[in-house]
């Protein structure tokens, strides 16, 4: 198989294959600090039973749950020799810049050459790399790359189906918790008998859930119109929450959110931050706007589109203790007067109402 093959067989199996994983390994190797293992995290949080191991050498740790705090007793191993059943090797971080790490290349080719799936939601990509092709071409493992794609759809801006309720979280900054208040109204809507789907916008959304489209590597033109179509492709349910990417202010990822907020036309909004934040993540030297000016200015942008409010707050309190944390959270319910969580801490049930409120007066 040459390498234009191996790129189709790519490219056609990422929306299906990711669900076939059930012995994953996920590679985090000498990165597992929270901000670069976000990846991780959300895959231990979110499809535990399918992971088989962590591979992470550089700590003393036995198990997912003292590294990362979730996880639960999967294991720590130091090689892939340990994990003789794997299935797939998931890369596990999400780094600025997406690049692979240089010193993880021997451990990708010994997967490859076990016949195991490597999976990456890097920029660079497996299928550029012609030595991880030709061990793949020889020992028939799949490379997917998730961020790789071939989306060229102008938007029509068409009304969606008035029944379909969108839900788009939207945030204060990058890396702050959208996709786990997404999924966490998710699975509550669900738990109430509804018909929902979570549509994944980044690569952790994908691997988690398995289908979505990777925003942040659409050709510009063609963001609008890529989430419209997966909007359309899912409104046959009461649902949708919409992941969200980077923030309407961020200086280097502004444009991802605004073509979501256009592409995907949202009734509501769901808007995070994380107590404690002060400057732009990686722009230290640029401070975050105000929770007021941000939330006028997601609704400005959004009601350009289509009429939509925020209908709540999802508070990332991290970085506090628990008495700390039941302040902030009394304290954002008093300056927004809007439904306010900690998703993590206090679940998302006042998010839940709050949708169901939503979609009361979409239908009214």
């Amino acid at each position: 198989m040459n390498t234009a093959a191996i790129s189709e067989a790519a490219c056609e199996s990422a929306e299906h294959r990711l669900r076939d994983h059930h012995r994953i390994v996920l590679l985090t190797d000498g990165f597992s600090s929270p901000f670069l293992a976000k990846t991780a995290i959300s895959m231990l949080r979110y499809r535990t039973a399918d992971i088989a191991a962590v591979l992470e050498s550089n700590v003393q740790a036995k198990t997912a749950q003292e590294v990362f705090n979730t996880g639960g007793d999967v294991p720590l191993v130091a090689d892939l020799a340990q994990v003789p059943d794997a299935d797939a090797v998931y890369i596990g971080i999400a780094p600025p810049g997406g690049n692979l790490p240089p010193a993880w290349r021997p451990i990708l080719l010994e997967a490859i050459r076990r016949n195991i799936d490597v999976v990456s939601g890097l920029h660079d990509f497996l299928i550029d790399d012609p030595e991880l092709v030709q061990a793949a071409e020889e020992s028939g493992s799949r490379l997917i790359d998730v961020r790789r794609n071939r989306y060229r759809q102008i938007a029509s801006g068409q009304p969606f189906r008035k029944g379909c309720v969108r839900i788009h979280a939207v945030g204060q900054d990058c890396s702050l918790g959208k996709m786990v208040a997404s999924l966490e109204v998710d699975k509550g809507l669900r738990d109430r008998g509804h018909s929902t789907a979570f549509i994944a916008t980044g690569q952790t959304g994908i691997m988690i859930s398995g289908i979505g489209v990777p925003i942040d590597c659409v050709v510009a033109d063609f963001v609008n119109g890529t989430i419209e179509r997966f909007i359309r492709q899912n409104e046959e349910h009461d649902f949708l929450l919409i992941e969200g990417q980077g923030s309407i202010s961020h200086p280097a990822y502004s444009a991802v959110t605004a073509g979501l907020l256009h592409g995907a036309a949202p009734d509501g909004l769901i808007y995070c931050y994380e107590a404690g934040r002060e400057h732009v993540k990686g722009l230290q030297d640029i401070p975050l706007r105000t929770h007021q000016e941000l939330l006028k200015a997601y609704e400005v942008v959004s009601n350009l589109r289509h009429p939509c409010r925020i209908i709540g707050v999802a508070v990332n309190t991290r970085t506090l203790s628990q008495d700390e944390a039941m302040a902030e959270l009394e304290r954002a319910r008093q300056e927004f007067q809007l439904p306010v969580c900690d998703v993590y801490r206090t679940g998302a049930a006042e998010l839940v109402e709050a949708a169901l409120k939503l979609r009361e007066e979409v239908l009214a």
